[in-house]
């Protein structure tokens, strides 16, 4: 992976990670650095998914491909901030 190719995965994955933190009804009490890091996860994962139904690669903007990642972004918000959540209150 060359270094234009690891500070994209990092662009993305904070708009991922954003747009997966903007669909989570409330607030979310992770940092930034962990919204990044679940956006670019995100990203890999909805990629995978839309390979295995054969929408990854359509003509134009792969809508489903994008919605998969924001879908799996926000489950991973949920996840991270019930659980960093619970680590604050020990």
């Amino acid at each position: 992976m060359t270094v234009t190719g690891i500070i994209t995965a990092i662009v993305i994955g904070a708009i991922i990670g954003a747009l997966g933190r903007l669909v989570v009804p409330g607030k979310q009490g992770i940092p930034i650095w962990l919204t990044i890091v679940i956006g670019i996860i995100a990203a890999l994962i909805g990629t995978a998914i839309a390979g295995a139904l054969g929408v990854a690669n359509t003509g134009g903007i792969d809508w489903i491909e994008l919605l998969l990642q924001i879908a799996v972004a926000a489950v991973g918000v949920i996840a991270a901030a019930s659980l960093y959540g619970r680590r604050g209150l020990r």
